[in-house]
């Protein structure tokens, strides 16, 4: 073993005692290495909670964005406001406008807020750090790139577009997700899983070469998904044989509850704002 990975949530759709609450996700990671945030919420609770929790914004060393949408990086204003300036990883398509077009819904402009755009245009190339391809951070962890979409039942998880008139469909190529190795196997950390989280599993497995996957943290994105999917992603989860899941944000409060029926096997437990989980990496 090479040590241990800490990670706090800060930011999600649940919370505990006096933490707030907000539609978005955000992890504080403290590596043996680095410290760094994998997004950032909407910009709502994430000072106010880091506050809460007694941890100093200005010891992040580098922010990972799993995509571009608002609730994942409007807490890129706040950060700035605290004199926070490390460098941020993305993929290039982060930056793009993005739209929510539900068919009894007033279209919604979901990308990534446009002063923060431009706040990211103004740091120093060397802190913008633009990446399609895999990226290994440490010999026990690494982020996933752009994540190939094969299985024919997986989607976005939504009607998301870039345009608002709903002409261009927003396929999220900037979906990407962490992975750390550890003694019982593979701990994958996801924003939404935009790209479909069998897809995500069979991506990182090819890439590490690590098949075991023994806990996933983070959003799905299933609450919107049909019966044939959720189907299709349980028989694949039974197969993984997971010790854990930790589950929040857009994965669906039913979704998670059935899972928590289906997979008698697996501690799955709800995601909220202050949870802490250590994670052993080898």
């Amino acid at each position: 073993m090479v040590g241990e990975v800490q990670l706090t949530v800060f930011c999600d759709n649940h919370g505990a005692g006096a933490l707030q609450i907000e539609h978005g996700l955000a992890f504080w990671i403290e590596t043996p290495k680095q410290t760094l945030l994998f997004d950032t919420g909407s910009g709502q609770t994430l000072a106010q909670n880091a506050e809460h929790l007694q941890i100093p914004l200005d010891t992040c060393e580098l922010i990972v964005l799993s995509h571009g949408h608002y609730d994942h990086t409007g807490g890129l204003a706040p950060l700035r406001q605290q004199g926070v300036c490390c460098p941020v990883m993305a993929h290039p398509s982060a930056i793009l406008p993005r739209y929510s077009r539900h068919p009894d819904k007033p279209v919604r402009s979901i990308g990534m807020p446009t002063e923060i755009v431009s706040q990211l245009w103004q740091l120093p190339s060397s802190l913008r750090r633009w990446c399609t391809e895999p990226q290994l951070l440490a010999p026990y962890w690494g982020s996933s790139g752009e994540i190939p979409r094969t299985d024919p039942l997986e989607d976005v998880g939504g009607p998301f577009f870039l345009d608002a008139e709903g002409f261009v469909p927003d396929e999220i190529p900037d979906d990407l997700a962490l992975w750390f190795h550890t003694p019982q196997g593979l701990v994958i950390v996801l924003g939404c899983c935009h790209s479909g989280l069998i897809n995500t599993i069979t991506h990182i497995r090819r890439l590490t070469g690590v098949y075991k996957v023994a806990g996933i943290i983070g959003g799905l994105h299933l609450l919107h998904a049909g019966e044939p999917r959720l189907a299709h992603t349980l028989d694949f989860l039974r197969q993984c044989q997971l010790d854990y899941v930790r589950l929040g944000h857009c994965t669906g409060d039913g979704v998670i509850e059935r899972i928590q029926r289906e997979l008698p096997g697996v501690d799955v437990q709800l995601l909220h704002a202050g949870a802490r989980y250590t994670i052993e990496v080898a």
